[in-house]
Protein backbone atom coordinates (compact mmCIF):
# COMPACT_ATOMS: atom_id res chain seq x y z
CA UNK A 1 0.00 0.00 0.00
CA UNK A 2 1.29 3.45 -0.93
CA UNK A 3 2.19 5.60 2.06
CA UNK A 4 0.91 9.17 1.89
CA UNK A 5 1.77 12.29 3.85
CA UNK A 6 -0.96 12.83 6.42
CA UNK A 7 -3.15 14.30 7.78
CA UNK A 8 -4.59 15.98 4.70
CA UNK A 9 -7.17 18.35 3.33
CA UNK A 10 -8.46 16.83 0.09
CA UNK A 11 -9.96 18.02 -3.19
CA UNK A 12 -11.32 15.26 -5.44
CA UNK A 13 -11.96 15.32 -9.18
CA UNK A 14 -10.57 14.74 -12.66
CA UNK A 15 -9.40 18.37 -12.88
CA UNK A 16 -8.75 18.14 -16.63
CA UNK A 17 -7.51 21.59 -17.57
CA UNK A 18 -7.39 22.92 -13.99
CA UNK A 19 -9.58 25.80 -15.13
CA UNK A 20 -10.95 28.61 -12.96
CA UNK A 21 -13.85 26.42 -11.82
CA UNK A 22 -11.43 23.73 -10.65
CA UNK A 23 -9.39 26.34 -8.84
CA UNK A 24 -12.48 27.28 -6.84
CA UNK A 25 -12.66 23.65 -5.67
CA UNK A 26 -9.01 23.85 -4.54
CA UNK A 27 -9.43 27.02 -2.51
CA UNK A 28 -11.19 25.48 0.54
CA UNK A 29 -8.34 23.03 1.15
CA UNK A 30 -5.68 25.69 0.62
CA UNK A 31 -7.40 28.16 2.93
CA UNK A 32 -7.98 25.71 5.80
CA UNK A 33 -7.26 27.21 9.21
CA UNK A 34 -4.08 25.89 10.76
CA UNK A 35 -2.57 24.79 7.47
CA UNK A 36 1.19 24.98 7.91
CA UNK A 37 3.80 23.26 5.72
CA UNK A 38 7.55 23.76 6.37
CA UNK A 39 9.39 25.71 3.68
CA UNK A 40 12.63 24.90 1.86
CA UNK A 41 11.81 21.21 1.55
CA UNK A 42 12.81 18.58 -0.97
CA UNK A 43 10.56 17.12 -3.65
CA UNK A 44 9.51 13.90 -5.25
CA UNK A 45 7.30 13.37 -8.29
CA UNK A 46 4.00 13.98 -6.54
CA UNK A 47 4.85 15.93 -3.40
CA UNK A 48 6.92 18.77 -1.92
CA UNK A 49 7.91 18.07 1.66
CA UNK A 50 10.52 18.92 4.26
CA UNK A 51 13.07 16.65 5.86
CA UNK A 52 13.21 19.02 8.82
CA UNK A 53 10.40 17.83 11.06
CA UNK A 54 10.89 20.23 13.96
CA UNK A 55 8.18 22.59 12.71
CA UNK A 56 4.49 21.90 13.12
CA UNK A 57 2.95 19.92 10.26
CA UNK A 58 -0.83 20.03 10.34
CA UNK A 59 -2.58 19.58 6.99
CA UNK A 60 -1.14 18.63 3.59
CA UNK A 61 -3.32 20.08 0.79
CA UNK A 62 -3.89 17.02 -1.41
CA UNK A 63 -5.60 16.40 -4.72
CA UNK A 64 -7.10 12.99 -5.46
CA UNK A 65 -7.50 12.48 -9.19
CA UNK A 66 -7.94 9.54 -11.55
CA UNK A 67 -5.68 8.02 -14.21
CA UNK A 68 -6.75 7.15 -16.82
CA UNK A 69 -9.76 9.43 -17.10
CA UNK A 70 -12.87 7.39 -16.13
CA UNK A 71 -14.50 8.18 -19.51
CA UNK A 72 -11.53 6.62 -21.28
CA UNK A 73 -11.66 3.55 -19.04
CA UNK A 74 -15.34 2.90 -19.75
CA UNK A 75 -15.24 3.73 -23.47
CA UNK A 76 -11.93 1.90 -24.06
CA UNK A 77 -11.14 4.66 -26.55
CA UNK A 78 -8.27 7.14 -26.72
CA UNK A 79 -9.33 10.39 -25.03
CA UNK A 80 -7.22 13.52 -25.59
CA UNK A 81 -6.75 15.59 -22.44
CA UNK A 82 -6.34 19.30 -21.74
CA UNK A 83 -3.76 18.42 -19.09
CA UNK A 84 -2.05 15.00 -19.26
CA UNK A 85 -1.01 13.67 -15.85
CA UNK A 86 2.49 15.15 -15.60
CA UNK A 87 1.28 18.56 -16.76
CA UNK A 88 -1.61 18.36 -14.31
CA UNK A 89 0.76 17.60 -11.43
CA UNK A 90 2.99 20.53 -12.38
CA UNK A 91 0.04 22.93 -12.54
CA UNK A 92 -1.38 21.75 -9.21
CA UNK A 93 1.95 22.13 -7.42
CA UNK A 94 2.29 25.66 -8.83
CA UNK A 95 -1.09 26.51 -7.22
CA UNK A 96 0.05 25.42 -3.76
CA UNK A 97 -1.06 21.78 -3.68
CA UNK A 98 1.53 19.71 -1.82
CA UNK A 99 0.51 16.17 -2.72
CA UNK A 100 -1.18 14.66 -5.78
CA UNK A 101 -2.65 11.18 -5.52
CA UNK A 102 -3.42 9.81 -9.03
CA UNK A 103 -5.61 6.79 -8.30
CA UNK A 104 -5.39 4.12 -11.01
CA UNK A 105 -8.88 3.91 -12.44
CA UNK A 106 -9.41 0.19 -13.01
CA UNK A 107 -12.15 -2.39 -12.52
CA UNK A 108 -11.54 -2.48 -8.78
CA UNK A 109 -11.91 1.27 -8.34
CA UNK A 110 -14.87 1.38 -10.73
CA UNK A 111 -16.82 -1.11 -8.57
CA UNK A 112 -16.00 0.27 -5.13
CA UNK A 113 -19.01 1.54 -3.16
CA UNK A 114 -19.25 5.19 -2.07
CA UNK A 115 -18.93 4.05 1.57
CA UNK A 116 -15.76 2.05 0.84
CA UNK A 117 -14.24 4.91 -1.16
CA UNK A 118 -14.60 7.29 1.77
CA UNK A 119 -13.56 4.81 4.43
CA UNK A 120 -10.60 3.12 2.73
CA UNK A 121 -9.10 6.01 0.75
CA UNK A 122 -10.11 9.26 2.44
CA UNK A 123 -10.25 8.14 6.06
CA UNK A 124 -7.77 5.28 6.41
CA UNK A 125 -5.14 6.14 3.80
CA UNK A 126 -5.24 9.93 3.64
CA UNK A 127 -6.60 10.73 7.10
CA UNK A 128 -8.59 13.57 5.56
CA UNK A 129 -9.58 16.43 7.85
CA UNK A 130 -11.52 18.37 5.25
CA UNK A 131 -12.81 17.60 1.74
CA UNK A 132 -13.79 19.81 -1.20
CA UNK A 133 -15.63 18.76 -4.39
CA UNK A 134 -17.60 20.36 -7.19
CA UNK A 135 -21.40 20.39 -7.17
CA UNK A 136 -21.57 17.73 -9.91
CA UNK A 137 -19.09 15.30 -8.31
CA UNK A 138 -19.96 11.61 -8.66
CA UNK A 139 -18.13 8.61 -7.23
CA UNK A 140 -18.43 4.93 -6.45
CA UNK A 141 -20.00 2.05 -8.37
CA UNK A 142 -22.00 3.25 -11.38
CA UNK A 143 -21.44 6.85 -10.20
CA UNK A 144 -24.14 6.31 -7.59
CA UNK A 145 -22.47 8.55 -5.02
CA UNK A 146 -23.27 12.29 -5.23
CA UNK A 147 -21.62 15.28 -3.57
CA UNK A 148 -24.40 15.22 -0.97
CA UNK A 149 -23.77 11.52 -0.31
CA UNK A 150 -20.09 12.29 0.21
CA UNK A 151 -21.07 15.00 2.67
CA UNK A 152 -23.21 12.54 4.65
CA UNK A 153 -20.71 9.64 4.63
CA UNK A 154 -17.69 11.80 5.46
CA UNK A 155 -19.76 13.59 8.10
CA UNK A 156 -20.23 10.29 9.93
CA UNK A 157 -16.43 10.29 10.39
CA UNK A 158 -16.43 13.92 11.52
CA UNK A 159 -15.01 15.21 8.22
CA UNK A 160 -16.61 18.38 6.80
CA UNK A 161 -17.21 18.53 3.05
CA UNK A 162 -17.43 21.74 1.03
CA UNK A 163 -19.58 21.49 -2.12
CA UNK A 164 -18.46 24.22 -4.50
CA UNK A 165 -21.19 25.71 -6.75
CA UNK A 166 -20.72 26.20 -10.52
CA UNK A 167 -18.31 28.96 -11.51
CA UNK A 168 -19.27 31.11 -14.48
CA UNK A 169 -17.65 33.51 -16.91
CA UNK A 170 -19.92 36.02 -18.66
CA UNK A 171 -22.93 33.96 -17.64
CA UNK A 172 -21.62 30.63 -18.96
CA UNK A 173 -20.53 27.79 -16.67
CA UNK A 174 -16.83 27.07 -16.99
CA UNK A 175 -16.16 23.43 -17.84
CA UNK A 176 -13.58 21.26 -19.56
CA UNK A 177 -16.12 20.65 -22.34
CA UNK A 178 -16.47 24.39 -22.98
CA UNK A 179 -12.68 24.72 -23.25
CA UNK A 180 -12.54 21.79 -25.67
CA UNK A 181 -15.12 23.47 -27.90
CA UNK A 182 -13.17 26.73 -27.82
CA UNK A 183 -9.97 24.89 -28.79
CA UNK A 184 -11.71 23.56 -31.89
CA UNK A 185 -12.42 27.19 -32.84
CA UNK A 186 -8.92 28.45 -31.96
CA UNK A 187 -10.42 31.00 -29.55
CA UNK A 188 -7.33 31.31 -27.34
CA UNK A 189 -8.18 34.59 -25.61
CA UNK A 190 -11.49 33.14 -24.41
CA UNK A 191 -9.68 29.99 -23.25
CA UNK A 192 -7.19 32.15 -21.38
CA UNK A 193 -10.07 33.72 -19.44
CA UNK A 194 -11.50 30.28 -18.60
CA UNK A 195 -8.16 28.82 -17.51
CA UNK A 196 -6.72 31.88 -15.84
CA UNK A 197 -3.57 31.32 -17.94
CA UNK A 198 -2.55 30.60 -21.52
CA UNK A 199 -3.15 27.16 -23.00
CA UNK A 200 0.17 25.34 -22.96
CA UNK A 201 1.88 22.53 -24.84
CA UNK A 202 4.90 20.81 -23.33
CA UNK A 203 7.21 18.29 -24.96
CA UNK A 204 10.78 17.64 -25.98
CA UNK A 205 12.72 18.48 -29.12
CA UNK A 206 12.97 15.54 -31.50
CA UNK A 207 14.33 17.38 -34.53
CA UNK A 208 15.85 20.81 -35.11
CA UNK A 209 16.71 22.56 -38.37
CA UNK A 210 18.16 25.93 -39.32
CA UNK A 211 16.28 27.52 -42.23
CA UNK A 212 18.12 30.69 -43.12
CA UNK A 213 16.81 33.52 -40.95
CA UNK A 214 14.85 31.27 -38.60
CA UNK A 215 14.95 27.84 -37.01
CA UNK A 216 12.40 25.04 -37.06
CA UNK A 217 11.86 22.67 -34.14
CA UNK A 218 9.81 19.50 -34.23
CA UNK A 219 8.34 19.06 -30.77
CA UNK A 220 7.07 15.69 -29.55
CA UNK A 221 4.10 15.95 -27.17
CA UNK A 222 2.34 13.45 -24.90
CA UNK A 223 0.11 11.36 -27.16
CA UNK A 224 -2.96 12.23 -25.08
CA UNK A 225 -2.52 16.03 -25.30
CA UNK A 226 -5.50 17.77 -26.91
CA UNK A 227 -4.44 20.14 -29.71
CA UNK A 228 -6.38 23.18 -30.97
CA UNK A 229 -7.63 23.57 -34.52
CA UNK A 230 -5.01 23.20 -37.27
CA UNK A 231 -3.27 26.41 -38.23
CA UNK A 232 -0.58 28.86 -37.21
CA UNK A 233 -0.38 30.43 -33.73
CA UNK A 234 1.60 33.24 -32.12
CA UNK A 235 3.29 31.79 -29.05
CA UNK A 236 5.75 32.34 -26.27
CA UNK A 237 8.31 29.55 -26.19
CA UNK A 238 10.10 28.60 -22.98
CA UNK A 239 13.20 26.41 -23.14
CA UNK A 240 13.05 25.02 -19.62
CA UNK A 241 16.29 23.06 -19.38
CA UNK A 242 18.44 25.00 -21.81
CA UNK A 243 22.10 24.12 -21.35
CA UNK A 244 24.86 26.65 -20.84
CA UNK A 245 25.90 26.37 -24.50
CA UNK A 246 22.45 27.47 -25.65
CA UNK A 247 22.54 30.43 -23.27
CA UNK A 248 26.04 31.46 -24.42
CA UNK A 249 24.95 31.15 -28.08
CA UNK A 250 22.00 33.45 -27.40
CA UNK A 251 24.20 36.05 -25.69
CA UNK A 252 26.97 35.96 -28.33
CA UNK A 253 24.49 36.38 -31.19
CA UNK A 254 22.57 39.07 -29.27
CA UNK A 255 19.34 37.15 -29.75
CA UNK A 256 15.97 38.53 -28.67
CA UNK A 257 15.41 36.20 -25.77
CA UNK A 258 15.27 36.57 -22.01
CA UNK A 259 18.73 35.72 -20.63
CA UNK A 260 17.62 33.58 -17.72
CA UNK A 261 16.31 30.10 -17.16
CA UNK A 262 13.99 29.21 -18.73
CA UNK A 263 14.97 30.99 -21.94
CA UNK A 264 12.00 32.83 -23.44
CA UNK A 265 11.48 33.32 -27.17
CA UNK A 266 8.70 34.65 -29.35
CA UNK A 267 7.70 32.48 -32.27
CA UNK A 268 4.96 30.68 -34.11
CA UNK A 269 3.58 27.17 -33.74
CA UNK A 270 2.16 25.24 -36.67
CA UNK A 271 -0.40 22.55 -35.93
CA UNK A 272 -1.29 20.39 -38.92
CA UNK A 273 -3.99 17.79 -39.53
CA UNK A 274 -1.43 15.02 -39.96
CA UNK A 275 0.11 15.72 -36.56
CA UNK A 276 -1.52 13.76 -33.75
CA UNK A 277 -3.45 11.29 -35.92
CA UNK A 278 -1.35 8.42 -34.57
CA UNK A 279 -2.44 7.84 -30.99
CA UNK A 280 1.12 6.83 -30.08
CA UNK A 281 2.71 10.07 -31.30
CA UNK A 282 1.82 13.76 -31.39
CA UNK A 283 3.92 16.61 -32.78
CA UNK A 284 3.87 20.34 -33.51
CA UNK A 285 6.36 22.54 -35.34
CA UNK A 286 7.88 25.64 -33.75
CA UNK A 287 9.49 28.44 -35.76
CA UNK A 288 11.79 30.93 -34.00
CA UNK A 289 13.38 34.02 -35.54
CA UNK A 290 16.59 33.38 -33.62
CA UNK A 291 18.72 30.24 -33.72
CA UNK A 292 18.78 29.10 -30.08
CA UNK A 293 21.65 26.62 -30.29
CA UNK A 294 21.39 22.86 -29.87
CA UNK A 295 18.08 21.95 -28.22
CA UNK A 296 17.99 18.27 -29.11
CA UNK A 297 16.05 16.32 -26.49
CA UNK A 298 15.38 19.36 -24.32
CA UNK A 299 12.07 20.25 -22.69
CA UNK A 300 10.10 23.10 -24.25
CA UNK A 301 6.88 24.70 -23.01
CA UNK A 302 4.69 26.68 -25.41
CA UNK A 303 2.13 29.27 -24.35
CA UNK A 304 -0.33 29.67 -27.23
CA UNK A 305 -1.50 33.28 -27.37
CA UNK A 306 -3.20 34.09 -30.72
CA UNK A 307 -4.60 32.17 -33.67
CA UNK A 308 -3.02 33.67 -36.81
CA UNK A 309 -4.41 31.77 -39.77
CA UNK A 310 -5.83 28.40 -40.87
CA UNK A 311 -3.65 25.61 -42.22
CA UNK A 312 -2.29 26.26 -45.73
CA UNK A 313 -0.74 24.02 -48.37
CA UNK A 314 2.45 25.14 -50.14
CA UNK A 315 3.74 24.26 -53.59
CA UNK A 316 7.40 24.85 -52.74
CA UNK A 317 9.83 25.28 -49.87
CA UNK A 318 10.33 28.93 -50.84
CA UNK A 319 6.60 29.59 -50.55
CA UNK A 320 6.61 28.01 -47.09
CA UNK A 321 9.59 30.14 -45.98
CA UNK A 322 7.91 33.32 -47.24
CA UNK A 323 4.72 32.54 -45.29
CA UNK A 324 6.69 31.69 -42.14
CA UNK A 325 8.41 35.09 -42.33
CA UNK A 326 5.00 36.79 -42.63
CA UNK A 327 3.67 34.76 -39.68
CA UNK A 328 6.71 35.57 -37.54
CA UNK A 329 6.35 39.30 -38.26
CA UNK A 330 2.67 39.18 -37.33
CA UNK A 331 3.39 37.18 -34.16
CA UNK A 332 5.97 39.74 -33.04
CA UNK A 333 3.46 42.58 -33.47
CA UNK A 334 0.77 40.75 -31.50
CA UNK A 335 3.05 39.49 -28.72
CA UNK A 336 4.64 42.90 -28.15
CA UNK A 337 1.31 44.11 -26.68
CA UNK A 338 0.48 47.00 -28.99
CA UNK A 339 -2.84 48.89 -28.83
CA UNK A 340 -5.73 46.84 -30.22
CA UNK A 341 -6.38 49.10 -33.22
CA UNK A 342 -2.71 48.99 -34.20
CA UNK A 343 -2.59 45.19 -33.90
CA UNK A 344 -5.72 44.86 -36.03
CA UNK A 345 -4.29 47.15 -38.70
CA UNK A 346 -0.94 45.31 -38.80
CA UNK A 347 -2.64 41.91 -38.86
CA UNK A 348 -4.78 42.89 -41.86
CA UNK A 349 -1.71 44.28 -43.64
CA UNK A 350 0.46 41.21 -43.06
CA UNK A 351 -2.26 38.69 -43.80
CA UNK A 352 -2.89 40.41 -47.13
CA UNK A 353 0.61 39.25 -48.10
CA UNK A 354 -0.08 35.59 -47.21
CA UNK A 355 0.98 33.07 -49.80
CA UNK A 356 -2.05 31.20 -51.23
Amino acid sequence: MTKYFTPTTVAIGNFDGIHCGHQQVLQPILNSAGHQIPKNGCQNQFFSFSTECNETQIYYPTVVTFNPHPKQFFSRQHRPLLTPLQEKIKQLLSLGIKQVVPLTFNEELATISPQQFVEKILVQQLKAQKISVGHDFRFGYQRKGTATDLQEIAGSFGIPVTIVPPYTYKGERISSSLIRQSLEQGNLQYIKALLGRSYTLQGFTEKQQEMGDFSRIKLKLPSEKLLPRPGSYAARVFIEDANQTALETAILKNLSCQFSFPLLYQGIVNINNFFGINEEESYVEIYLLDWPGDLQGQTITIELEYFLRPQLEFTSLEALKKQIQIDLSLAKVMLDVKPTSFVKQQKEHLLSKSVP
